[in-house]
């Protein structure tokens, strides 16, 4: 896709300065942020944002589709001011369904070019905040040690040789798993992409609530595979974990990884200021001393050398616009569940 790869070459070449402007150095006040990131992140996070701007932080900690559910239920007396981190197409849902405030930071002409169009996808109701790609990660031990081959591709993971030792998540809670199932229907078409999950469903021990406990799973050799994102499993790889990570060879989704204000948040002064801090290289960069190696959305934000090369990568034309509508991804979600988790082994 080469929108996506003139916006690696363009991240490859952003600038190393810190923005540092967009927050005041002493403020006040309070902000209740769901955040759908990993907890490290969210801590990290939480800690600089309120160093910074004496804001207090109240931070909950759950995945993209439990914070989705949440603010839905919430409706009519919401109890979030800002929903931080989860793969786009959720937060597309939220805003379809008028469940966020449209509020388009000063931020938003450093972003990169797919930032800037995510956030006009959105109506202003959420922006971009990382790019990463939908991959495939192994446990080395456990596949030398079960004598299993090591997959390279999608197909491969319909082996039967596989049974009962893929792991990925629930796709209803999970951002990363509605991603794997979006782009399981654009690469394929929709009849063959669901029987492709039909057959896959036979090597599934598991489907998880939350998109990174596959990836922990592998890492521990609790299951030979597991699907996310890659540069979460590189993370485990730098912690020592004997895993291999890959994007699969037919071609692989990604997600844009979204950050919205709360419809009626309580605390609307601070939620826009949370969301100005998550757009700046100070909350991106927290991402290298973490190891994690997503695309971030803004040009300044300092680029780490440790992960995947993107530009290796064989990535396919993967329709945020389209696929995190609410008719679309309520209607792959209740065939998902029919057609798919529902079959008996």
């Amino acid at each position: 896709m080469l929108a996506f790869h003139h916006a690696v070459r363009a991240a490859l070449l952003g600038g190393a300065a810190l923005f540092a402007g967009v927050l005041p150095a002493v403020a006040q006040g309070q902000v209740t942020v769901y955040c759908s990131i990993l907890e490290e992140q969210c801590r990290e996070g939480a800690a600089i944002f309120e160093r910074t701007t004496g804001v207090k932080v109240s931070m909950v900690r759950k995945s993209t589709g439990e914070v989705y559910a949440q603010v839905k239920a919430e409706a009519s007396n919401p109890k979030g001011d800002v929903w931080w981190g989860g793969p786009g197409e959720p937060h597309l849902q939220a805003g379809g369904e008028n469940l966020l405030e449209e509020y388009r930071s000063p931020l938003l002409p450093k972003l990169r070019d797919w930032a800037q169009r995510f956030s006009q996808i959105s109506g202003g109701k959420s922006s971009a905040i990382y790019l990463g790609a939908l991959g495939v990660a192994y446990n080395t031990d456990v596949l030398k040690k079960k004598n299993l081959p090591e997959p390279k591709c999608w197909a491969d993971l319909l082996n039967p040789k596989y049974r009962d030792e893929v792991q990925v998540a629930d796709p209803s809670s999970s951002g990363t798993a509605y991603v794997f199932l979006a782009t399981t229907v654009q690469r394929l078409g929709e009849e063959p992409g669901f029987e492709f999950l039909k057959t896959m469903h036979k090597n599934v021990n598991q489907y998880t609530k939350s998109g990174i406990a596959p990836l922990k799973a592998v890492a521990t050799g609790e299951t030979a595979i597991s699907i996310g994102f890659i540069h979460d499993m590189y993370t485990q790889i730098l912690a020592g974990a004997p895993i291999k990570a890959f994007a699969p060879c037919e071609g692989t989704g990604y997600e844009t990884g979204a950050v919205s204000m709360i419809k009626g948040a309580k605390n609307a002064a601070e939620a826009k200021k949370f969301i100005d801090f998550t757009l700046s290289p100070a909350a991106q960069e927290i991402n290298n001393k973490l190891k994690i190696f997503s695309i971030p959305s803004n040009t300044e934000t300092v680029l780490s050398d440790q992960g995947p090369d993107f530009k290796q990568f064989k990535l396919i034309d993967y329709d945020t616009a389209k696929w995190g509508t609410p008719a679309e991804r309520s209607r792959l979600l209740k065939r998902f569940d029919t057609d798919v988790k529902s079959l008996p082994k």
